[in-house]
């Protein structure tokens, strides 16, 4: 079973083709390898490491409510995507 996150993208290195990225306070470094036209302030799908696919601010605020609902994030995560 495979779990993908929404989560921000807060900055962007052109050159390594990575992102910064952050989940309940949480900033990581993930590759942009698999994804096109991302910008700062996009919501991305992350699974080990990698963005796979950008998703709308919309679905990345379900998906985190239903996290945090099941217990697996705080819900202020939850709250602060829109």
């Amino acid at each position: 079973m495979c779990l993908a996150l929404p989560v921000k993208v807060h900055s962007i290195n052109t050159d390594a083709d990575t992102a910064v990225v952050s989940l309940e306070g949480v900033k990581k470094e993930i590759s942009l390898a698999l994804v096109e036209d991302v910008e700062i302030g996009d919501y991305v799908l992350v699974h080990v490491g990698f963005a796979l696919n950008k998703v709308s601010p919309e679905e990345a605020e379900k998906t985190l409510a239903l996290m945090a609902e099941a217990g697996l994030i705080g819900a202020n995560d939850a709250d602060a995507v829109a």
